[in-house]
């Protein structure tokens, strides 16, 4: 690429973009393999750290409170790293920006597996959450290598889709191989993500890209504001939950916090000639709408990052009884991009959105007839139906607003860019916080309810503490710890019930929401129809 003259047609499509050249169409199958590799593999270590939490507080020596830590500074990390690094790529270049990060990651990584503790696994999470920021737009990059002229909408709507597989990815590797010599086997796949990444940068490297002075002194006081802000708000989700949000004066305090700092970079924006964020912009109802729809999603999106796997595990499986489900799962993520791609245009933006609401609320009523017996197998449908709709919300999501931004100029890239990745991964946190929070309530409602009818002189309550008790007499002697112990198995019998009940629960209101979510998208697509001819029209949800 060094001596290649670029023609006016092949320039970058904003500072720090890179060129856009004609390619044969080799060139372009290369770009669009590294590409699906960088995609798949952005959010692939977060997903194994995730689905492995039990794991890795048990290899650390932590308690689950402290594990839960490590999640939610990533999702912080992840939606608050692009304030920065727009702008750097612009002013440093992309390799810069992107292989530094990934040589810090990895450095983090190692460090982690030679001095495995919580400090060590607190420095991976950060560096792995601002690193995952710079990969997804990376992988975008890529996609545009790929789609020449007017396929070009498709690089975002592929990039961004792609970044989605790192949940069924890491629900697909043997717990026997992570829980190696107690877990170096999950530490070793976590330094060998980037470094693999590292080297595919280096051999399909991207064309060069336009350096411009990007930085100004104010924007580095926004975001030292901002990501702050961002990570207290994120860890009060993630430890709310574990914490109990009623009875950790903590949690209350890192609240206050988060909104002072926050609404303190609010305000220094609001002042700014040229701000970092376009506050006016966000308040736009075309924009609000959009990021009102993307947050509901996300937290539907909840009925599988934390239902289906928490009814699951609840039931006492692990990764290896999932296997098939999430592959499944990501066989549907891939049918998701290609209907998304073949179908993608401006005015079918929110007939996608609807239908992946309502794959979502279908879902999410299938999974509510769950009971104590459900496996995998009953659950392949609807995880199915789930990760099609995730795909297929996902890359229109970012197609509709890159349309948005091309409408008001490049100086509002940043903006969409953050306001992307927050709705996602404070999205994220934020859904499995409150479902898991009205999953815990709606267990003790069940619990207490199926207690008030155990009492003894009921036949059937005192067949199966009998029955419980016959089980126990080959190993206990004594008949009294043996009517105990048939009490004890019946007790837990009763938990198993009500967990299940309160899931069921979860199910249903995520079904209401999802439901609700593609309601308000039809109203909006019945509006625009209805309306009178003399308004402007605007642009589609």
């Amino acid at each position: 690429m060094n001596t290649y003259v670029f023609s006016a047609d092949e320039n970058p499509t904003s500072a720090g973009a890179p060129y856009l050249p004609r390619l044969v169409l080799a060139r372009r199958l290369v770009y669009a393999v590294t590409g699906l590799f960088i995609g798949a593999m952005t959010t692939f270590p977060n997903a194994l750290t995730n689905v492995n939490v039990g794991t890795i507080s048990g290899s650390l020596g932590l308690y689950v409170a402290q594990a839960s830590w490590l999640p939610a500074l990533f999702f912080a990390m992840n939606a608050s790293s692009n304030l920065t690094l727009v702008k750097a790529r612009a002013q440093f270049g992309i390799p810069v920006v992107t292989q530094g990060l990934l040589a810090l990651y990895a450095l983090a990584a190692a460090v982690q597996l030679v001095w495995p503790c919580f400090a060590t696994a607190v420095a991976a999470r950060i560096a792995n959450g601002i690193e995952t920021g710079a990969l997804v737009s990376l992988t975008v990059y890529y996609f545009l290598m790929v789609f020449p002229g007017k396929l070009r909408p498709l690089a975002p709507l592929f990039g961004v889709s792609m970044t989605q597989f790192g949940t069924p990815l890491a629900r697909l590797v043997p717990v026997e191989l992570l829980s190696t010599d107690h877990g170096r086997g999950m530490h070793c796949i976590e330094l060998a993500v980037p470094l693999t990444i590292l080297a595919a940068t280096l051999a399909v490297p991207l064309p060069p890209s336009n350096r411009v002075r990007a930085f100004e002194l104010r924007d580095l006081l926004s975001i030292a504001l901002f990501v702050p802000g961002i990570v207290l708000g994120c860890e009060v989700l993630g430890l709310g939950r574990v914490m109990w949000w009623s009875d950790t004066p903590l949690l209350g305090k890192m609240l206050m916090s988060s909104v002072v700092l926050i609404g303190a970079g609010c305000m220094l924006e609001a002042s700014r000639e040229r701000p970092l964020i376009q506050l006016r912009w966000l308040s736009t109802f075309n924009i609000a709408r959009f990021v009102g729809i993307a947050i509901l999603m996300r937290l539907a999106l909840a009925e599988q990052t934390f239902g289906s796997v928490g009814l699951l595990s609840a039931s006492g499986l692990n990764n290896d009884q999932m296997h098939i489900l999430f592959a499944c799962v990501a066989l549907s993520m891939l049918a998701g991009i290609v209907a998304a791609a073949l179908t993608v245009r401006e005015s079918a933006l929110p007939y996608q959105v609807l239908v992946a609401a309502l794959c979502i609320a279908v879902a999410a009523m299938l999974d509510g007839n769950s009971n104590n017996l459900t496996r995998p197998e009953q659950l392949y449908l609807s995880q199915s139906l789930i990760g099609f709709g995730t795909t297929l919300f996902i890359g229109p999501a970012i197609v509709y607003g890159l349309l948005q931004m091309l409408r008001k100029g490049s100086d509002h890239f940043i903006t969409l860019v953050v306001v992307f990745s927050i709705t996602q991964n404070i999205g994220a946190v934020a859904g499995s916080a409150f479902m898991g929070t009205y999953q815990t309530e709606r267990l003790h409602v069940h619990s207490n309810d199926l207690a008030e009818q155990l009492v003894l002189t009921n036949p059937q309550v005192a067949a199966r503490i009998s029955a419980g008790a016959l089980t126990t007499s080959p190993i206990v002697q004594d008949p009294a710890i043996q009517a105990a112990e048939g009490v004890s198995l019946l007790g837990q019998a009763t938990t198993r019930e009500a967990t299940v009940l309160a899931f069921n629960d979860v199910f249903g209101f995520l079904a209401g929401l999802a439901g609700g979510t593609a309601a308000l998208v039809a109203l909006s697509i019945l509006y625009r129809r209805w309306r009178p001819a003399t308004r402007p029209l605007e642009a589609p949800t």
